[in-house]
Order: C-alpha cells, then sequence, then structure tokens
C-alpha cells in the first residue's frame, strides 16, 4: 500500500476553482485504480504551516547547541515542532500531487511556506563535497496547475516559473519522476472556460491510472 499526499493551495472551494476541479477529478481516478493507496489531503488554506522567521531561526540555533525542545521559548517549540512533523509526514509520503492556481506569475505564498517545510538538510537533502545530493529517490510527483493565461507553450512561455520552480525543488531533493497538468487559458478564453476544464479532468483521469 502506497500513501499519496494530496498538497492544494487554493482559497476556494473546489466547485469555484479550476485547479481544485481538476485536482479531486485526478484523485478520484488514482483511488479507483489504487483501491488499497491511502490519500492524504493537506489542504494549506486549512493546516497551521509556520513561516521560516526570527523564532524558527532562534529555535534551530538553540536546538544546534542543545537538542532538547524544552530549552525553546512556548513560540519556537510550536513552530519547530509542526515543521518536524510535516517535514516527517512528506518523507513518510511516497507520492505527491501538487494542486494550485498560478498568481502574477507565482504560486500563493502558503505553498512556497509548505516547500520550506519540507527542505531540511539531513532530511530530504545533504550536503556532500560534491554540493547537495537529494535523499527522496524512491518518490514520485505530480503537479497540477491552473493559469488564466497560456503559460505551457507559446510567447508566454518564459514567463512560467511555479511549474519550473516546483520541478527544481523536486529535483534538488531528489524525487526522480515529476509530470504535470496546465488547465489554462480561461481567462484568455472565457467562453471555452468550461471546456478547457473537461479536457483537463479527462486528461487527469487518464494521468491518474499510471500515477
Amino acid at each position: 500500500m502506497a500513501q499519496l499526499l494530496y498538497i492544494t493551495a487554493h482559497p476556494n472551494e473546489e466547485n469555484q476553482s479550476f485547479s481544485l476541479s481538476v485536482g479531486k477529478e485526478f484523485c478520484t481516478a488514482y483511488q479507483e485504480t489504487n483501491p488499497n493507496d491511502e490519500i492524504i489531503h493537506i489542504d494549506l488554506y486549512k493546516e497551521y504551516i509556520p513561516a521560516i522567521d526570527l523564532d524558527v531561526f532562534s529555535g534551530w540555533g538553540k536546538l544546534a547547541k542543545d537538542s532538547e525542545l524544552e530549552h525553546l521559548s512556548a513560540e519556537e517549540q510550536k513552530k519547530v515542532s509542526r515543521l518536524n512533523e510535516l517535514c516527517a509526514q512528506f518523507i513518510a509520503a511516497d507520492k505527491y500531487v501538487f494542486v494550485n492556481p498560478m498568481w502574477n506569475f507565482a504560486f500563493p505564498p502558503v505553498l512556497k511556506a509548505y516547500i520550506d517545510a519540507i527542505c531540511v538538510a539531513g532530511k530530504t537533502f545533504r550536503y556532500t563535497e560534491n554540493g547537495p545530493v537529494g535523499l527522496l529517490t524512491d518518490k514520485k510527483a505530480f503537479h497540477i496547475q491552473a493559469c488564466g493565461g497560456i503559460y505551457s507553450s507559446g510567447p508566454a512561455a518564459e514567463m512560467e516559473t511555479t511549474n519550473r520552480y516546483l520541478g527544481k525543488i523536486m529535483q534538488f531533493i531528489g524525487v526522480p519522476s515529476f509530470d504535470r497538468l496546465f488547465v489554462e487559458g480561461m481567462a484568455a478564453m472565457p467562453e471555452k472556460a468550461e471546456s478547457i476544464k473537461q479536457e483537463a479532468i479527462q486528461k487527469a483521469k487518464e494521468m491518474a491510472k499510471t500515477f
């Protein structure tokens, strides 16, 4: 039995989000193909995802000198412990599905906070004499992203940074398999928005069967 983390970064409900609508159908098709696998939904807008701030840096600094959490302040303990939980959960999973919109050429800030939580030296990567080496070499990841314009190809493709960034992060921590599905063009072609979504849903269902 494999464990899949379904990581979403959108504040709306599924019926109000192109990315979430497609993501839901992906998970449904995946579960039908893999009935014994476990899907854990991490809604980044509902989960507590601490940002890397002064408390975190202070807590990490104290732990570097003394590994006992009780030497940290209450706020430091709260944040550092939660970051440890998120990283451990990520490491324990076998597969990852990231779902988000692209806003102003970036993904929602809460997804960056989550990425910061899972990129931890000694846990998901390590430093060597030849540079950093990823440690999650037996995982696979999939990215579903909704964009109002067309960014997967064409003249605006060079402006797409979010999928490329997430791909680089997966590569950095060692994940060898990273695929994507763009749901795009809804704002540029509003009259085709529903058909774009339905086409993406069909693609998602097919891709889920082999994920």
